[in-house]
């Protein structure tokens, strides 16, 4: 019996596979730049494949989207699971919104991910909750160190970052990280008590 059937099978897994790696890369950096209104097509035509060989990977965005931020959303997540590991749990706090929001700065698409919670499949859903779940962790031992002010629960994290992405829409912000500034400034409010203001960053 010839072998020539399986034989021939082999390159084209590896080619769909190729293609696949090709459609997630191509999809990170139209999505970075151009946020999730670019299209199926706009990653085809970056990818140099034809419409079809997206489709037959990715039947819709939402779905791509989820190949690629799923792992985005992961790395953010194991960012704020470091976090846990430092003794100062308002400083830990702090240093993770800078970190995830310095990736966020330079990416379109993950911001707007970040921002809408009901978008993408699983692999977001599942991110979400755990950085969600790392994050109450801090804010949990930041108030039993007495270094957060009253009144502040983990719900609050989604719409601070989302203001601090507001800022980086800003048109001087593409000049100047304007966002750190008002982190500085945020993050000043979180603190308990009137003491330690920090310098703002220009």
């Amino acid at each position: 019996m010839s072998s020539r059937p399986t034989g021939a099978a082999r390159p084209l897994r590896r080619d769909a596979e190729d293609n696949r790696r090709r459609v997630v890369q191509a999809a990170r950096e139209v999505f970075a730049a151009r946020g999730l209104q670019a299209t199926l097509n706009d990653v085809a035509h970056h990818a140099g494949l034809g419409v079809g060989t997206v489709y037959r990977r990715f039947p819709d965005k939402e779905t791509l989207a989820d190949a690629v931020f799923a792992d985005e959303l992961d790395e953010i997540a194991a960012m704020a699971r470091e976090a846990l590991d430092e003794d100062d749990a308002f400083a830990a706090l702090a240093g993770f919104l800078e970190r995830a929001l310095e990736r966020a700065s330079r990416n379109r698409a993950l911001r707007e991910v970040m921002e809408r919670a009901e978008f993408g499949g699983e692999g977001l859903g599942r991110a979400r909750r755990e950085i969600a779940g790392h994050c109450e962790t801090l804010i949990d031992r930041a108030r039993s160190q007495g270094a957060l002010r009253d009144g502040l629960t983990a719900a609050d994290i989604p719409p601070i970052a989302a203001m601090i992405n507001a800022v980086l829409a800003l048109p001087e912000s593409a000049s100047r990280p304007l966002w750190r500034r008002y982190l500085a400034v945020v993050l000043d409010g979180l603190r308990a008590g009137e003491g330690g203001r920090q310098p703002l960053p220009d």
